[in-house]
């Protein structure tokens, strides 16, 4: 199936696709699954993936449906319990998928993942190679954060990202993000009806954070995790549309090219190579380095290398090639993230020190000239803040 996605300014073949399907839309008020919606999601999905198209999804509702199956009173506000619940209701969730969608012929496989199977490179590319075997034998791939492990996903919930890091990894030509919102606007429509939707935007856009994030016009950020996987996934090539998951059909008809919810389209520009993406994409560092003015200048403006003559200190602990976030010094601002070429005891003993003096320093021939290569890099602002 070759659908075309008009709305993209370009000729846009539509073959492989992220649909994210958030809790909001899977749950009854928070009290296990809406099978219905699902059974009805399912249709959509598993027509797609008869006419040829490969879909992977992403979706939300395991504590949900653990708190009913437990016939527990409300949501637990402990870990364990929280744990357990996420464990309970992912039996419920895959079965309720499994059965939707095979009454359409259409075979599934689960995906649990965390965040450290993502972050390590290896892990990285294993999965993305299961994957990719998953999509070759025709089996539709559901992935869920495995929340019995992983302890910030079931305080903070991230699953958009989760998806976006999804999409860069099976090289999607489409991300979906279905939530309860019809799509991004200029203000919280609840409260200006002057509000206006936007169509369609870059998705490296700066504003959009403005309006989306924690003290933005939309309130607490529940958009705001929407935005930055969708410049997560630009970063890879993969636009981005965020729409009401209650449209009726509305699957099949934004791949058969109908303009719903808000576009965020991505350019050349915008795009950086997978292991840039893969670094972009960490959310949790194993260091930092904090640099000078002229070494931030050097990386943003003139796509430079870092030396250690730039850096000016170096936080935590880390070993040679761990990921790490650079710090500009003067405003705090969070610039690339980048695998170091030396541990953190190390990283200190040439902070500010010029590469010919590295013999010196180390007592032997020393090969290692920059602190993070350019290529081992991903800046992560296009202007450096004044």
């Amino acid at each position: 199936m070759e659908a075309r996605f008009e709305v993209v300014p370009r000729n846009f073949t539509l073959k492989r696709v992220v649909v994210k399907i958030g809790s909001s839309l899977l749950t009854n008020n928070g009290r296990g699954l809406d099978r219905t919606a699902i059974y009805g999601w399912a249709k959509q999905i598993a027509h797609l993936h008869n006419q040829g198209m490969e879909v992977l999804l992403v979706s939300s509702g395991a504590v949900a449906e653990g708190v009913v199956r437990m016939n527990l009173d409300q949501r637990p506000k402990k870990l364990a319990a929280l744990q357990a619940c996420a464990s309970i209701g992912q039996m419920g969730l895959i079965e309720t998928w499994w059965s939707a969608l095979i009454q359409h012929g259409v075979q599934s496989a689960q995906l649990l993942l965390t965040h450290d199977d993502l972050s390590h490179r290896r892990r990285y590319l294993n999965t993305s190679g299961a994957l990719n075997q998953l999509h070759e034998w025709r089996v539709l791939p559901v992935i869920n954060e495995n929340d019995t492990i992983t302890v910030d996903e079931i305080k903070f919930g991230d699953n958009d990202t989760l998806g976006a890091m999804a999409a860069a990894m099976v090289q999607a030509d489409l991300y979906i993000i279905l939530t309860d919102q019809e799509g991004v606007f200029t203000d919280n429509p609840r409260n200006n009806p002057n509000a206006k939707m936007i169509r369609q935007e870059r998705a490296m856009a700066d504003y959009l954070f403005d309006i989306a994030g924690d003290g933005g016009k939309l309130g607490r950020g529940g958009m705001l995790t929407k935005i930055r996987a969708a410049r997560l996934a630009a970063m890879s090539g993969c636009p981005t549309i965020i729409v009401s998951g209650d449209i009726d059909d509305v699957i099949t008809r934004i791949v058969s090219g109908e303009a719903l919810g808000t576009l965020l389209i991505t350019n050349e520009a915008d795009k950086i190579i997978a292991r840039k993406q893969w670094l972009a994409a960490h959310l949790r560092m194993s260091g930092s380095l904090v640099i000078d003015a002229g070494a931030a200048h050097a990386l943003v403006t003139n796509n430079k290398s870092l030396l250690p003559v730039g850096v000016v200190e170096v936080r935590g602990d880390f070993d040679e090639r761990d990921v790490v976030e650079i710090i500009h010094q003067d405003t705090g601002e969070r610039l690339a993230v980048g695998q170091v070429n030396f541990s953190s005891n190390d990283a200190r003993r040439v902070a500010r020190e010029r590469t010919e003096k590295f013999d010196t320093i180390f007592g032997t021939s020393e090969d290692r000239v920059v602190m993070v290569h350019r290529d081992d890099m991903a800046i992560l602002t296009q202007q450096i803040s004044a």
